[in-house]
């Protein structure tokens, strides 16, 4: 668990947002959200090396769907912290959960979530996720 000032949660990336990503309203544009679930979403596979196994099983991590709850915009300049944990962890499966905190606002602005399923690059079918890679998501399992 990584202590943050929005609580204690598995994961968690700290970045200032970029001036150019807002948009003709004048806030960061809602598609930008998403790449902020990415880089903490990145964080764990890093830690779980799953890019290495990638590389050598042609077996990885693909997101079947995401969603976002906008509820506050965010407006440069800012810096958030994007904190996420693992839910529901199957065979082939599990779902990553989010939440997206202003420090300028101080409160949560947005909560999201991704089904991430496994696939078999050289087939395109789904796939066990690998035994290595199921256990260390135990790591990451947190009941909100």
């Amino acid at each position: 668990m990584t202590k943050t000032q929005f609580g204690e949660f598995p994961l968690s990336q700290t970045q200032a947002i970029v001036w150019n990503d807002m948009d003709a309203l004048q806030h960061i544009n809602n598609t930008v959200y998403f790449r902020y679930f990415e880089d903490v979403r990145v964080v764990m596979l890093d830690e779980l090396r799953v890019f290495a196994h990638m590389q050598e099983s042609g077996v990885g991590p693909v997101v079947a769907s995401t969603r976002c709850d906008y509820r506050s915009p965010l407006v440069y300049p800012d810096t958030i912290t994007t904190v996420s944990w693992v839910e529901d962890i199957r065979e082939k499966r599990y779902t990553m959960k989010y939440k997206i905190f202003s420090h300028h606002q101080e409160k949560c602005v947005a909560e999201g979530e991704a089904l991430v399923v496994y696939c078999d690059f050289s087939t395109g079918k789904s796939c066990p996720i690998p035994s290595v890679t199921h256990e260390g998501l135990q790591q990451y399992v947190m009941t909100p």
